[in-house]
């Protein structure tokens, strides 16, 4: 019995072994059979064998092994954003679905807002990627997780900007719809199709050639690396970016009360002593960060990114469409083409609502040389130069030449994709 111990810690490093190659194997499998548990997909509480069966059944199964193009729109609140969305959500063949970032953000911190700092904003990364592989997969059910009140029998009617999805507004997801109603705005889509059935809008998904989603709640691109080196995935990421003295101009018009010391400063001339800078230097920081990721070129992102100036697609919106088209490898059809000649050449009183799309694009680029003080401009030039610089976006030297527009304050660069 001297040795016995021996025995005991050899049979108990066999074990672990044994243990350790039992989980590598059925994780393997797991992943390549069934990535993604869900209410439409299998279960891993399940045996191997009916999970093998139950995926090899599955619509789910096929769908993540076809090469459909996952897009990913990622921006900063006004910056244009909505704009680009829209050049996907009018394509036949795309699923778009605007921000549905949104609910992990108000369900896991309410009162998270653009002031916050780097660290608070980073808090529901881990969730938010764990939505979007979801959503990619075409499993909405998932969202069920973070609306709040919880959806009933996979209805709800509280889907953040639900109409302005056009997917989300056609049949099958709302059957109610007639011919007269193929160009529904936003809030009529919301009253004519009533609650919204996430089985359905799943099947819509499904149906479609491709997928993309929008959002300003994801700070860096490096924050997606785990998204896009999955294999289970064919992501590409367009980075929107504007100009921070264009960002900051419209936040202050569209979101009053947040930013109402910057109106303040601007109105009077003198700058509030408890003015919140981070309203503006955490976007110059996550510019610079994120751009000077994507300039970099590293392997994981090859193929998979392409920075875009929103004075660029605005200035020239049918060409760098056809570009970022030509970048994803998608057919651009006459729908997209239609709603770009309809919706670049509105006249002023057209983009009177904050979250408009319809305007016209060129004057709206430089409209903040208007609406900022010179003052604000300096200012925003000093605490964001280094961003300015990299995006090529010219200063201004003197309030004359702020207002100069046949001065041109961005330069012309060609940010080729990275391929």
């Amino acid at each position: 019995m001297q040795c016995s111990w021996k025995a005991v810690l050899l049979l108990a490093l066999a074990s672990i072994a044994i243990q350790y190659t039992a989980i590598r194997t059925f994780t393997a499998k797991s992943f390549h059979s069934c990535p993604i548990p869900s209410p439409v997909n299998c279960s891993l509480s399940q045996d191997t064998d009916a999970a093998d069966r139950l995926c090899d059944e599955s619509p789910t199964f096929a769908y993540n092994l076809s090469r459909k193009t996952h897009v990913l729109i990622l921006a900063t609140t006004r910056s244009g954003s909505s704009f680009v969305g829209q050049l996907f959500n009018q394509h036949f063949d795309v699923f778009y679905l605007f921000e549905p970032l949104y609910h992990v953000q108000y369900t896991l911190i309410p009162k998270l807002t653009q002031s916050k700092s780097t660290t608070d904003r980073r808090v529901m990364l881990g969730a938010s990627r764990d939505l979007l592989r979801s959503l990619y997969d075409c499993d909405l059910y998932f969202l069920e997780n973070y609306i709040k009140p919880q959806p009933v029998n996979h209805t709800t009617d509280r889907l953040f900007r639900r109409g302005a999805s056009k997917a989300l507004c056609s049949p099958p997801v709302c059957e109610s719809l007639g011919a007269i109603d193929l160009h529904l705005e936003e809030g009529d889509c919301v009253k004519k199709c009533g609650t919204l059935n996430l089985t359905l809008a799943t099947e819509s998904c499904r149906e479609h050639g491709h997928v993309a989603i929008k959002t300003v709640r994801v700070p860096e691109v490096s924050d997606l690396r785990a998204l896009v080196e999955d294999p289970r995935l064919n992501l590409k990421v367009i980075q929107l970016v504007r100009d921070p003295r264009g960002i900051l101009a419209s936040r202050s018009e569209t979101f009053r009360d947040t930013y109402r010391l910057w109106r303040i400063w601007d109105g009077t001339g003198r700058k509030p002593y408890n003015l919140d800078v981070t309203q503006l230097t955490t976007v110059c920081e996550d510019f610079w960060n994120s751009v000077s990721t994507g300039l970099n070129r590293p392997p994981w992102l090859k193929g998979k990114y392409m920075l875009v100036r929103y004075e660029d697609l605005a200035r020239n919106p049918m060409k760098k469409t056809e570009e970022i088209y030509d970048f994803l490898g998608i057919p651009m059809d006459s729908n997209v083409e239609r709603w770009i000649q309809n919706n670049t050449r509105g006249d002023r009183s057209s983009s009177k609502h904050k979250y408009g799309t319809v305007r016209n694009s060129a004057a709206t680029a430089e409209k903040w040389r208007f609406r900022l003080s010179y003052e604000i401009v300096a200012f925003t030039q000093h605490a964001c130069q280094q961003v300015l610089a990299q995006l090529g976006y010219k200063t201004a030297g003197s309030e004359e030449e702020l207002k100069n527009l046949s001065i041109s304050l961005v330069e012309e660069r060609d940010f080729l994709p990275f391929s």
